[in-house]
């Protein structure tokens, strides 16, 4: 296979992975780095082993991690090859081992409460800036929401008309996908007052975003990610500074856990639902979903009581 020819393949493999909803940007870097690495090591053939030297290389300024998912760009592009030259060698899926997941922190009903009574605590006293974290931490555990799509929220992205169902536009999202997420009524009216707050301090004019910062300008995800950290330390949740602990991201862990644990209190098919979380979340695909999953004592206690209940049925039967 030329130069030419790969570069062809390239090009149509890249459309046809945007085509289904992938923005394709880091990868284009990667692959297009890949492609120099073949010319410079004297026109090597594409395939598994100039994979994993090219994933491994001395360019690859990256821990195991990066190495693993530079090796699984790669992949998606070999096996894409192979479709017209079965000669290809395809390198097989796990060859270099990524970074393993930590455990995400799922938080109780107490902590949950401790960290609502923190943020209505926060200072300066009679500002917008306890109202904002209250709401943003509240929406985050009632919704699923990655933290970046609520902190870019627009106010007309949050509709909350008594003529229509409230909801909000998650717009232009990770993989370029929008949607439209259903709001729980408390949830709506939790989001009415901070609107309320926001008009009754004068922080509407200015800023066309939902989420306001204390000088009146649209809340920064570095920011609230930072005060989210000051609280989980005030109550508790983490140690001093420098070291690892809960963060915005766990309430989106959170939510995905309560809500199956819920799903299996209420007697419903989890299984059955577990694509309507998949769509809630905002996930391509079911496996993403799973990512949020943890197995934790309350989900695994409620699961095996669904299941003793169904074997107590299936003997009486």
């Amino acid at each position: 296979m030329t130069s030419a020819e790969l570069a062809a393949h390239l090009s149509n493999y890249l459309a046809l992975r945007r085509a289904t909803g992938f923005a394709m940007r880091v990868e284009e870097r990667l692959l297009l780095d890949f492609m120099a690495f073949l010319e410079q090591a004297e026109r090597r053939a594409p395939g598994a082993q100039s994979a994993v030297d090219w994933a491994t290389s001395a360019s690859a300024t990256c821990g195991p991690g990066g190495r693993s998912r530079r090796l699984t760009v790669v992949r998606g592009f070999l096996l894409y090859l192979s479709s017209f030259d079965p000669q290809i060698h395809v390198p097989e899926r796990g060859l270099l081992r990524g970074t393993v997941r930590a455990k995400p922190h799922i938080f109780s009903g107490f902590e949950i409460q401790s960290l609502l009574r923190a943020a209505r605590s926060l200072g300066p006293q009679g500002s917008l800036r306890p109202h904002t974290y209250e709401a943003l931490i509240g929406l985050l555990l009632s919704t699923g929401l990655r933290a970046g799509e609520a902190i870019r929220l627009r106010d007309q992205d949050v509709v909350l008309q008594a003529e229509a169902p409230a909801h909000l536009q998650v717009l232009r999202t990770k993989f370029r996908k929008s949607r439209l997420v259903p709001l729980h009524p408390s949830t709506a009216e939790a989001l009415h007052h901070y609107r309320r707050q926001r008009a009754r301090l004068g922080k509407d004019a200015g800023a066309d975003a939902f989420f306001i910062s204390q000088r009146g300008t649209a809340l920064r995800y570095r920011t609230a990610s930072g005060v989210f950290v000051e609280l989980a330390r005030e109550v508790g949740l983490r140690g001093p500074a420098g070291t690892r602990g809960p963060s915005l991201h766990s309430l989106r862990h959170t939510f995905a856990v309560h809500r199956l644990v819920a799903w299996y209190r209420e007697g419903r098919d989890v299984y059955g639902c577990l694509p309507n979380l998949a769509v809630y979340l905002g996930h391509l695909r079911l496996a993403e979903t799973y990512w949020y999953l943890t197995a934790t004592p309350d989900l695994l206690c409620t699961a095996a009581a669904r299941f003793a209940a169904y074997a107590q049925h299936a003997e009486a039967s």
